[in-house]
């Protein structure tokens, strides 16, 4: 058992040197634990100044305020429409994007984000626009929990399109896809490019200039990957940070990012383990401290 735990933590040591992998201990920026209402909580999304987050499938379909220092719920909105697997969120000036884009078995053909405007929020049974799409690349939809290609949590709003990083389960690698929000027919989203991850991702950031790319492994391991804009809306061919943040089994299983002048903030939801669970927390990373 002692030999096995020396040769993986070699293993694991080599390939953090070989792919430059810098450690960062994310646990010693926890905030705040979610209460249970935000057990499942997936994605985090700035607008207008506030942060917002959903709960991903088997879920309400409210989107909800909170505090960015203390995690409580400022205030929910239940929104008009379904929640089938509701795992991201994303905004510009105006407007709020909440992507229907969950796939884990690779079978969904009605893949969708939702749109609601500022003013929306609090007005009781308002039909946000339906922007659908789907992933011209896949042919195949057989069943294959967590070992397809065509998952998605992750989503950014920039320069007027909506563009997805998705989950892929068999690659361990993401594709960046970009939809536009102003078709009102199902779309194929566009690949533009794709980056060897070495983890599925689970949310994305876009901030000054840097895309961020958070998830983690089967194996409970937490990253963070940080790249810098090569040209408008592109990422993947410049240079690139990669930071191992911890395990699922101390920090739960991370599904949200989103940053502000301040900093980065990371947020989890609930993990269980053999030993236990973990409660959601949120993390707050000042900017200086990943630079």
């Amino acid at each position: 058992m002692y030999r096995l735990f020396i040769f993986s933590f070699l293993f694991l040591l080599q390939s953090f040197t070989a792919q430059q992998t810098r450690f960062f201990k994310l646990k010693k920026y926890e905030t705040a634990a979610f209460s249970d209402t935000l057990k499942e909580n997936s994605g985090l999304s700035f607008f207008n100044g506030k942060l917002y987050t959903i709960n991903d499938g088997g879920n309400s379909s409210e989107i909800f305020e909170i505090d960015p220092k203390y995690a409580k719920i400022k205030s929910s909105f239940q929104t008009s429409v379904k929640n089938v697997d509701w795992e991201a969120i994303a905004s510009d000036s105006v407007s709020l994007y909440v992507g229907d884009v969950g796939n884990n078995a690779g079978t969904r053909k009605d893949l969708k984000i939702y749109k609601f405007a500022a003013d929306s929020l609090r007005t009781s049974g308002y039909q946000p626009k339906i922007i659908s799409y789907y992933y011209p690349e896949q042919t195949d939809f057989t069943r294959r929990i967590i070992n397809n290609d065509y998952d998605a949590e992750a989503m950014i709003f920039l320069n007027g399109k909506i563009h997805i990083f998705t989950k892929e389960w068999a690659s361990r690698a993401t594709s960046h896809y970009i939809i536009d929000p102003t078709l009102k027919f199902s779309q194929p989203a566009q690949k533009t490019e794709s980056y060897n991850t070495g983890f599925v991702v689970t949310d994305a950031e876009y901030y000054e200039g840097k895309l961020y790319l958070i998830g983690y492994t089967k194996s409970t391991e937490v990253y963070l990957m940080v790249f810098e804009e090569t040209q408008p809306g592109m990422f993947f061919g410049g240079p690139v940070r990669k930071y191992y943040l911890g395990s699922s089994v101390t920090l739960g299983q991370i599904e949200g990012i989103a940053a502000d002048d301040h900093g980065l903030y990371i947020s989890g939801e609930e993990f269980r383990h053999p030993m236990g669970k973990v409660k959601p927390r949120l993390y707050f990373v000042p900017h200086e401290k990943l630079r």
